[in-house]
């Protein structure tokens, strides 16, 4: 009989297919501003602010951002899980890289909507 010990760690299709959902929806975002940035004959601060005045821009690029952070969590998570053995740092890591993305989050919107 296998012993397993639990450490938290979600195995299987879900992790790496989020993953993936989230870096397809990263690269859509990257290719489209890079298609929009091309078309413009020159860029300047008024490019940019018309560009995010948009409330489908701005819409865009929150779901880009908390792509981008769940999918650094599911990256850091299993290295955390991988390399560091002891179970108390292991949970300090877990909770500072947490609170670190929910402060980014928070700091997005505010970027995004407090202009």
């Amino acid at each position: 009989m296998v012993n397993r010990v639990v450490v938290g760690a979600h195995y299987g299709l879900r992790d790496w297919l989020i993953q993936r959902i989230t870096a397809g929806m990263m690269a859509v975002y990257c290719v489209a501003l890079a298609g929009y940035l091309l078309a413009q004959p020159y860029v300047d601060y008024d490019v940019w602010t018309a560009l995010y005045s948009s409330q489908w821009m701005r819409t865009f690029t929150l779901l880009f951002l908390l792509s981008l952070f769940y999918h650094a969590w599911i990256g850091i998570r299993d290295i955390v899980m991988d390399y560091v053995k002891p179970a108390g740092v292991r949970l300090v890591i877990h909770v500072l890289v947490i609170l670190a993305l929910l402060l980014y989050v928070i700091w997005s919107v505010q970027i995004l909507w407090g202009m």
